[in-house]
């Protein structure tokens, strides 16, 4: 796969391409959906196959107070979609100038000028261009004048059915999920176990004094944690050794009133050291919300249970 950013131009789409735009943030179910439609259009008629998106998301730019977190990073994101058989993503710096270009501009900017689209596919909820002014509409009133094509794909539905009326699969569903705890419906809708990455850091070691060691793993601010609780889950190393794990996420409330959200991971079986190593934690099974304890003893007794619950959970 290709990643181009911006106005370069990739020489695979010289015969022409079939786009899809967005900015694709966890390349969920529906996601995928679409760009499997667009990738049968872009094989039956010889063209490239490319995802339009934008770094960083475009809320940050043009609304940051309430921009939402993101389910992946820009890294993450470029892996699935390989994995989803894209042939080029093309990378939109989107800044306060970006956000003030027409939808007339975009369209003959990106997909006329760079990418040479001659199939444009999108979710029937597509709106882009300044003030979100650009949908479906305009782009094949453009599109019969321009010579390409547009498709415009139903909302995928929780249970893989196109919907108009009920919820749909959405990137701010699997937020909502899981902030709300729901991780089981979060995983369905990504289609895969949701995941973090970031840097082991070093804690106050109370895991390892309690005799459950703990991997302290430092999560860039963009980034959606899912609701506080015990997790079953995996830790992988950054060549790719992973491990069974234990997870713990949220405030230690047996040890502090108002402590500092940590994610922890205790690695079932091992004792490593891992500062400093970058790493990525999936969220497997949601195993029971977090709570204070009576003493020193029933926190412990509770850790090695959850140990038990995560190793069943994986087995």
């Amino acid at each position: 796969m290709e990643v181009f950013r911006n106005r370069s131009k990739s020489e695979i789409t010289r015969f022409g391409s079939a786009v899809t735009i967005g900015t694709y943030d966890g390349v969920h179910l529906g996601h995928c959906k679409l760009i499997s439609e667009l990738c049968q259009m872009s094989e039956s008629k010889n063209l490239c196959s490319v995802v339009l998106t934008f770094d960083p998301h475009p809320a940050s730019v043009v609304r940051p107070d309430s921009a939402p977190l993101l389910l992946t990073d820009l890294d993450q994101k470029l892996d699935q979609l390989e994995k989803a058989g894209i042939e080029l993503v093309q990378i939109i710096e989107f800044d306060a100038e970006r956000a003030e270009e027409s939808a007339e501009e975009f369209i003959q900017g990106f997909l006329l000028e760079t990418l040479n689209a001659k199939v444009v596919a999108v979710g029937e909820d597509f709106h882009f261009g300044k003030n979100r002014e650009g949908n479906v509409k305009l782009l094949k009133q453009i599109g019969t004048n321009k010579d390409f094509e547009v498709h415009s794909l139903q909302l995928l539905g929780f249970d893989g059915i196109p919907v108009k009326e009920h919820s749909h699969i959405s990137s701010t569903s699997i937020r909502d999920a899981l902030k709300n705890g729901d991780l089981s419906a979060a995983n369905a809708m990504l289609g895969r176990p949701y995941e973090i990455k970031g840097y082991v850091t070093e804690g106050d070691s109370r895991g390892r004094e309690l005799g459950f060691p703990t991997a302290n793993i430092k999560v860039p601010s963009e980034r959606l944690l899912p609701a506080d609780g015990v997790y079953a889950g995996f830790y992988e190393t950054a060549n790719g050794l992973k491990y069974p794990s234990a997870i713990s996420l949220g405030t230690r409330p047996h040890f502090y009133d108002d402590g500092d959200l940590l994610l922890e991971v205790h690695l079932i079986d091992e004792n490593l050291e891992l500062y400093g190593e970058f790493s990525k934690v999936t969220f497997t099974k949601f195993l029971r919300s977090q709570k204070r304890f009576d003493s020193t003893k029933a926190l412990v007794e509770q850790l090695a249970s959850d140990v038990d619950d995560a190793r069943d959970a994986l087995s």
